[in-house]
């Protein structure tokens, strides 16, 4: 986790970074004066930097969550494989056009158990975000995760997949290789797919990026994430022909994972810690993992017939609708 004064802070996290600004000059103004103990002023500002993230915590609006979910030092799939997995062995490429390092997915143990995990890559920096797209795949990242997913079910080995994207890439060329039939493609083969599948939103969860590989038996959502058909900035241009409009657009949009757990669209909210998952990435993913190893006890060893049927007939209770 990157340490002040190197993390950055959104808006709303401001009186934060005000509270660490005093922490250094404190520091500072002990190390002047050595005479002087201010260890207990010290400690007081650290403890005031707890209440004031828990204070931000609790009264979040939908927006701010988004941006949360995009908060420059959150973990992103890398990160959680790292902290969560061990022996992890990724695999490259759809045998076909290339390997799309936005998507990235390989074997590795969960709790002395191998599974198959898959998921999107944003980057750190501005060097590793040009190689990972931002996190948007292309056609052939969708083909490599259904090839895993192949792979995971020969070998009889549960697949959790990872979602953090801002969409599927929506360029030229991507359309020509046939982004939409790959992400309609990737929903009917993992409905269909014979082995247990576990989701989890750790991030952004945007349209058909993420219903890419986002069918499973539970679906997991971390507490500051969103789950929509499209983001709140394009929402808002569309129906107000301007961006500014974004944070009406993310209330009425219903994203957030408490709303998305009362419309019966996710099976768990995941708690992150105070303030957020970018403030301790340690604890982040031992929630998340906890949460993954209990979904997954909750249906590995039903029938895999049995199993691919209670997906469908959970797919087809969700939304509301009349009939005239």
């Amino acid at each position: 986790m990157p340490e002040y004064p190197n993390r950055q802070f959104l808006d709303f996290e401001q009186p934060i970074k005000d509270l660490y600004e005093q922490i250094d000059a404190t520091k500072k103004l002990a190390e002047k004066n050595p005479k002087i103990d201010l260890s207990a002023t010290v400690k007081q500002l650290e403890q005031s930097i707890l209440d004031k993230r828990k204070a931000i915590t609790e009264s979040l609006s939908p927006w701010q969550r988004v941006q949360l979910s995009r908060h420059p030092d959150r973990p992103y799939t890398l990160k959680y494989v790292h902290l969560m997995f061990d022996k992890f062995v990724e695999l490259h490429g759809d045998r076909n056009v290339k390997d799309d390092k936005a998507m990235v997915g390989g074997f590795a143990e969960l709790d002395g158990h191998t599974v198959m995990v898959i998921g999107q890559q944003k980057g750190s920096n501005t060097k590793a975000r040009q190689l990972r797209n931002f996190g948007m795949a292309n056609p052939e990242g969708y083909r490599k995760a259904l090839r895993l997913m192949k792979l995971a079910e020969k070998f009889n080995k549960p697949v959790i997949c990872l979602i953090d994207t801002p969409g599927a890439y929506p360029g030229l060329e991507a359309e020509e290789r046939g982004q939409g039939e790959a992400i309609a493609r990737n929903i009917y083969e993992m409905v269909r797919l014979q082995v247990p599948i576990i989701i989890c939103i750790i991030g952004e969860g945007a349209s058909g990026g993420a219903l890419g590989i986002g069918v499973g038996d539970k679906t997991l959502m971390m507490e500051n994430t969103w789950y929509t058909v499209i983001s709140p900035e394009s929402c808002s241009s569309i129906l107000w022909r301007s961006w500014d409009k974004k944070e009406l657009a993310a209330e009425q949009l219903k994203l957030t994972s408490i709303d998305m757990k009362g419309f019966g669209l996710i099976d768990e909210i995941v708690p992150e810690p105070v303030g957020g998952a970018h403030w301790d990435y340690d604890a982040a993913a031992k929630m998340l993992k906890e949460n993954i190893i209990k979904a997954l006890a909750e249906v590995i060893n039903t029938n895999p017939a049995k199993r691919v049927e209670d997906r469908i007939e959970k797919y087809c209770k969700m939304g509301f609708w009349e009939e005239a």
